[in-house]
């Protein structure tokens, strides 16, 4: 963009901001352009003083953020500039009453259907937004008190593009008290700052004012830094992740939490691991991202040199798991083994050593298969011959991308299976249902999350129709399977078996698991599970199973 001056100043910059909004529509856009960084030996220029009142400001209402709440898509908006939310249908898994309401998100970049469970308060920037709030409000009082102002002029989108011939009107000028940077937040608090306006100054910067603003600035930058450190590391926000309950964690490090717990490390509030991890379902914050961006350039690239420095350590030995070549365990089973070959006795040790995990392959000869379980060792007894019983259990599932042999065993370098996030797995059965052979209007109403008893067989009776089964549905069916097995005292499914791998989980995602442990089928078709992607697929591959039985049976 090209800039004019007006008395000496001008707030333009040649390089374009990251977030835009149109101002008519009310949608909103994303340009994930850079501006120049603050330095702090440096005053602050025009454009960079538009853009730090810009950082706080919401892309839809222009005001200064109020509530923020963080989307799963990472945009923030004040609480009340989410759009009117409206009764989900086609969704029966998760069966929770927070995830019936949606809206679609007004970013044109996502326009995602986002859950409002998805949509928490941000706890960081909600202690950030006050807090500046404030110091704002303590250097207006200081401003109005040594009669400092400035007079700010909002420009026409024409005139802040160089063509001033175009503009549609006369420019509105505004005095307002304190330096240039307190008078542009005040401009916005007032509502007449459009999030993608930029502004013109028409009083000079003289010594008085630049110091009221340095001020102002240092004390923003302090209460900000102090919630911009990942509770996890201590250290400044990297790749920052928003959790649904509202707690901001660098990837990296909900990663390591997750791997073990699946817990909101803060809030304890359980969470779904694949979401929060992978980055194509998961955003990074964008908002934090530029927050220590534009305030903490130098501080942010020594965080991106210390984690690359440390996946690189990691990635120094290319095959760093050691594998178990023996049977199929499946990710929050149990598996119990007998080690007693001297170079899986070696294997054990070394892993109680490191991170008591290892990985588990079934065996097909001559070799392995592709797909495994990493374990993590829960109980070990060793005897004294070198002989040791181990309690295992599942972890997460992994692909093999190659492997070596080490003193006798084998090791490989693996990349860990992610399922959908659980806003795909909603969009998922919602498609597959929609699919489904409608009748004609039945009464009864609507209800949010399931279809009428009308529109769906309350069980299916063929392959064909478990595609166009509700997932809960599909979950009723495979326990009410398992009921009927119970009651008929079948051999397979004896009290041993149930207190080895416990009762039937009412959670579809760890029924599948459950379910495959103790049914006797083919170890090949149980292997089907573990390159499965959705909660959803897992229950359909269940069911067949049962309707493979049931044919069998009769």
């Amino acid at each position: 963009m090209s800039s004019t001056r007006a008395d000496g100043a001008v707030a333009t910059s040649s390089i374009p901001h990251r977030d835009t909004v149109d101002a008519g529509s009310g949608s909103v856009s994303n340009d994930d352009a850079v501006r120049v960084p603050v330095d702090e030996q440096q005053p602050l220029t025009p454009e960079q003083i538009r853009d730090v009142v810009r950082l706080l400001q919401c892309p839809r209402c222009s005001f200064p953020l109020r509530q923020p709440v963080t989307l799963p898509c990472g945009k923030t908006v004040c609480r009340l500039c989410l759009p009117e939310p409206y009764v989900r249908t086609n969704v029966s898994y998760p069966a929770v009453e927070a995830r019936s309401q949606g809206f679609h998100c007004p970013f044109p970049d996502c326009e995602k259907e986002h859950a409002v469970s998805d949509c928490g308060a941000n706890v960081a920037l909600n202690k950030v937004v006050p807090a500046v709030r404030a110091e704002y409000g303590k250097g207006r009082v200081a401003a109005v008190a040594s009669s400092l102002s400035t007079i700010v002029v909002v420009k026409d989108q024409w005139q802040a593009t160089g063509v001033p011939s175009l503009q549609d009107k006369e420019s509105v000028s505004w005095p307002l008290p304190g330096g240039r940077l307190l008078a542009t937040y005040l401009l916005a608090e007032l509502g007449e700052l459009d999030y993608n306006a930029e502004v013109a100054y028409l009083s000079p910067d003289s010594a008085d004012h630049a110091d009221l603003d340095a001020a102002i600035l240092a004390q923003v930058k302090e209460v900000t830094r102090a919630e911009m450190d990942c509770q996890v590391c201590y250290a400044l926000y990297y790749d920052s992740v928003t959790t649904p309950c509202g707690h901001t964690y660098c990837r990296v490090c909900l990663q390591r939490v997750l791997d073990h717990a699946r817990h909101c490390p803060i809030c304890r509030r359980p969470l779904s691991i694949q979401p929060l991890i992978y980055r194509e379902s998961c955003p990074e914050n964008e908002l934090i991202r530029r927050l220590t961006t534009y305030f903490w350039a130098d501080m942010l690239e020594d965080r991106r040199q210390a984690v690359l420095a440390e996946a690189r350590s990691h990635q120094a030995d290319e095959c760093d798991t050691p594998l178990f070549i023996c049977t199929l365990s499946f990710p929050s089973m149990p598996t119990f083994l007998h080690v007693f070959e001297p170079r899986y006795r070696l294997m054990i040790r070394r892993a109680m050593e490191r991170d008591r995990t290892f990985g588990m392959v079934l065996y097909d000869h001559p070799g392995f298969v592709e797909l495994g379980t990493l374990l993590r060792i829960v109980n070990v007894e060793f005897f004294e011959d070198g002989r040791s019983l181990l309690e295992t259990v599942g972890v997460s599932r992994f692909r093999i991308l190659r492997h070596a042999v080490v003193d006798g065993y084998t090791v490989a370098k693996v990349e860990t299976i992610n399922d959908i996030s659980i806003a795909e797995e909603e969009q998922l059965e919602a498609a597959e249902i929609q699919r489904a052979p409608r009748p004609g209007p039945s009464a009864g109403g609507d209800n949010a999350n399931q279809l009428s008893d009308a529109a769906v067989p309350r069980f299916p009776t063929t392959r064909a129709e478990i595609e166009t089964t509700p997932t809960q549905v599909l979950m009723d069916f495979a326990t009410d399977f398992v009921r009927r097995m119970q009651q008929q005292s079948v051999g397979w499914l004896t009290a041993r078996i149930l207190a080895i791998y416990g009762q039937c989980p009412n959670d579809p995602a760890l029924f599948p698991w459950w379910f495959a442990s103790i049914l006797p089928v083919r170890e090949m078709e149980k292997y089907r599970l573990l390159e499965t992607t959705s909660v959803r697929e897992r229950l359909k591959i269940c069911c067949s199973w049962i309707m493979e039985w049931e044919a069998s049976r009769w």
